[in-house]
């Protein structure tokens, strides 16, 4: 491949000590060519072709939107992707590109079948056939045999570069701790002893029946995938019941819940790492609860370097869950900006169900549901309480193998949080239609629980259900109405066990109205005059066939967003009461 001007130009001026560096925008191209001509025309071509091979091989490690020709790499790249590669030249072009945009170096076999990709750590071999086809990958690291990686083998024949990129990337940032070589293998050792003690721990309360949603939601490390080849280790932790249902619909697809990455990365302090496996195997009868050995010096080494758990998107988390992660690693959380959590969540939501950026200033969105009058929905973000903030976690640290099943706990509990949260949120800002709506306002409570308020469907006074997430498995729900109001037919543990089902506030509320329909079919018989005394709540089953339905019907919603109403933030959280209050006596009116 040729040598961008602006990376060989400077080696040139090296050599010969004069600098035409000033004049290069000053003078036309041949005018410079000549230049160069004349300066190293008393030298031989061998010399000039090791330097050229040498600015080959030692390109400027600066990113390419930051490099004078970054443009025209840029253009290449696009090109030499959309091109259908045939040709084993093409393919090889495409993999030197990538490579040395990853600051790797590449070189080809004298056959020129092969392509090496090579760090100080690692190198990827890469076979291929005379038509470009890939035939194998092979991955070695520091003083390792070299291994097949078939997920890298599929990745090339499917001519996805991109994530092939990433994947050397990851390679790479695996050995980016500062040291000799020696120091960054003991860190892949310590990667490599993090994972069979995270293994062992996630086959401690496996069973032959245990299927992946149960693993997901209730294994101490959730459900692991080993590293193999290129692909790091990760670890689902949490998936809504809604997306299982969704899956189900779908005729057997898998649905992929939450994850984490797991690696290590290179830190200015030290931090005491095992060099190998720590977990005691428990004895036949034994509790699941898995020991281990202590931290000797025969058994760790103080590394500038600590443990990670990644995430491919950043975690709305709040701060008393900070707290708790940073009270267990024992490791601080760098380069945290706290905001309000609400706000966190709701942009967090929008950047994943929008390809374009939307306003986080909007806090009203509407949902229609099938059979269901449209829900509109106000989140309020509580930005005023000290104790609602929050901050958008991308990796929490750690140090020993033992921090794990508690990191995972809090990160579930979070995320099982952010669910019911986000399941109030929507992308479109453009209202449809101008049919009746109920009005919902969201509003913060404390730690882990919000309040859901809503007009009583038979009185205009209104009515509240309580959500406290006490984990990602316990649900605690109350429903609080006018003593002098009639019953909503629905109890706290019906509310608590459709919240669990579905973990989706909009579905629950819905089912709610639907329980309250007979009620207020019943109170329009009599006179309106006359206040029914509140009777005792019947008892309600989550059949599953019905709310399976009812969420498969939510899965076909209509997600809308409107700017309506944007003038209800205020300081005081009953101002939008008010108007909720002024809105439901028009409605009545009409």
């Amino acid at each position: 491949m040729s040598v961008p001007p602006s990376q060989l130009i400077p080696h040139l001026e090296n050599r010969g000590g004069v600098s035409c560096r000033g004049v290069v925008t000053a003078i036309s191209t041949n005018a410079l060519m000549e230049q160069l001509h004349l300066k190293y025309q008393q030298r031989p071509w061998t010399e000039t072709l090791k330097l050229v091979y040498f600015c080959m091989d030692n390109p400027h490690r600066k990113p390419v939107s930051n490099a004078p020709d970054g443009l025209l790499l840029s253009c290449m790249e696009k090109i030499e992707r959309t091109l259908n590669a045939k040709s084993m030249f093409s393919v090889m072009n495409i993999l030197e590109l990538v490579a040395r945009q990853k600051g790797l170096t590449v070189h080809v076999s004298p056959s020129g079948t092969a392509c090496y990709i090579t760090s100080m750590m690692f190198y990827l071999e890469i076979q291929l056939e005379k038509d470009g086809d890939v035939m194998d990958v092979k991955l070695a690291h520091f003083e390792e045999a070299p291994v097949v990686c078939d997920d890298l083998v599929q990745l090339l024949r499917m001519k996805n570069y991109d994530a092939f990129g990433k994947i050397l990337e990851d390679l790479s940032n695996m050995y980016q701790i500062p040291g000799n070589s020696e120091m960054k293998a003991k860190g892949y050792l310590a990667l490599q002893a993090l994972e069979k003690d995270l293994y062992s721990m996630s086959l401690l309360d496996r069973t032959q029946d245990l299927n992946r949603v149960t693993e997901v939601l209730n294994g101490k490390v959730g459900h692991l995938v080993p590293r193999t080849g290129g692909t790091p280790m990760n670890i689902e932790f949490y998936i809504s019941p809604y997306q299982v249902l969704e899956a189900e619909l779908s005729h057997g697809s898998e649905v992929c819940g939450t994850k984490t990455v797991v690696t290590v990365e290179g830190t200015d302090m030290l931090h005491k790492l095992p060099l190998s496996p720590l977990i005691i195997e428990p004895q036949t009868g034994e509790d699941s609860n898995p020991s281990f050995l202590q931290l000797t010096d025969e058994l760790s080494m103080d590394l500038p370097a600590h443990f990670v758990l990644k995430f491919h998107q950043p975690v709305p988390m709040s701060s008393s869950s900070i707290e708790e992660i940073q009270k267990l690693t024992g490791i601080q959380i760098s380069g945290l900006k706290l905001a309000p959590l609400y706000e966190l969540i709701v942009q967090s939501t929008l950047k994943e169900k929008c390809s374009e950026d939307l306003s986080t200033n909007k806090c009203c969105f509407f949902v229609s549901l099938p059979d269901c009058s449209k829900h509109c929905y106000f989140i309020n973000k509580g930005s005023e309480k000290p104790g609602l903030a929050g901050a958008l976690v991308s990796k929490i640290p750690f140090s020993h193998p033992k921090c794990v099943p508690g990191v995972i706990e809090i990160l579930r509990h979070q995320v099982a949080y952010n669910t019911l949260i986000s399941s109030c949120v929507s992308e479109k800002h453009i209202n449809e239609d101008d049919s009746e709506l109920l009005y919902f306002e969201v509003v913060p409570y404390k730690n882990t629980s919000f309040s859901v308020f809503f007009l009583h469907p038979v009185k205009k006074n209104l009515a509240c259900v309580v959500i406290d997430v006490i984990t990602s498995r316990e649900v605690q729900c109350h429903l609080h109405l006018n003593p002098q109001d009639p019953t909503l037919n629905s109890t706290d543990d019906f509310i608590a066990r459709a919240v669990k089902r579905c973990m989706s506030v909009p579905v629950v509320m819905r089912a709610v109205f639907r329980n309250a329909a007979k009620v207020k079919a019943d109170s329009e018989t009599h006179d309106m005059d006359t206040e029914e005394q509140p009777g005792q709540q019947s008892e309600q089953s989550t059949d599953s066939n019905s709310l399976k339905e009812s969420l498969s019907g939510a899965g076909q919603q209509d997600w809308v967003v409107t700017d309506k109403l944007n003038n209800t933030d205020s300081t005081e959280e009953n101002i939008f009461t008010a108007k909720l209050e002024t809105l439901g006596n028009n409605m009545g009116k009409k």
